[in-house]
């Protein structure tokens, strides 16, 4: 897993180059927003399990054919599994927030991700939408809070539904 600095420092080591003025803006930029990353990964952390209930809810009110026989969800076991994958998604998406990178997104979620789900006949769509229920969620749960972090939540997410949307084509 890389954060933002390393990321950086392997650019320019991979060139043989100093750090120039742009490299130290991106190190500063990371160093200036950690607070507010930070601070909504508490919310995250704190509130995993609230969270992960409303996205579900949300999901299977607007989808509620997941849960009828024949359903993706349905039967208990299932439902356990989706609400365990909703729950990866969140902390992935967390660890992201605080890299301030999604490079662990691709290598731990999204890697190998439809190959799995095709192997066990689960729609990509569902996915797709419970991750937008989950930001959609948090971003709630921020402004609540009264933080500045939307925009830190946006990218983590943002990057999982663009990434399974791509693989649904």
């Amino acid at each position: 897993m890389q954060d933002a600095i390393t990321t950086i420092l392997n650019r320019y080591d991979l060139t043989g180059k100093y750090l120039d003025k742009i490299a130290i803006e991106e190190l500063n930029n990371y160093f200036v927003t950690a607070s507010n990353r930070i601070k909504a990964t508490e919310i995250i952390n704190c509130k995993a399990a609230k969270i992960v209930k409303e996205a579900a809810t949300r999901l299977y009110e607007e989808q509620p054919e997941l849960l009828r026989p024949g359903g993706n969800s349905y039967t208990t076991r299932r439902y356990a599994a989706c609400l365990r994958d909703i729950e990866y998604y969140l902390r992935y998406a967390s660890y992201a927030i605080v890299a301030a990178n999604t490079n662990i997104l691709q290598e731990r979620v999204l890697d190998g991700l439809r190959d799995v789900y095709n192997s066990l006949s689960v729609p990509i769509a569902p996915t797709v939408r419970s991750i937008k229920l989950l930001q959609d969620v948090i971003e709630e749960e921020i402004k609540l809070q009264n933080i500045d972090a939307i925009k830190f939540i946006v990218e983590p997410f943002q990057y999982m539904i663009s990434s399974l949307s791509e693989q649904d084509l």
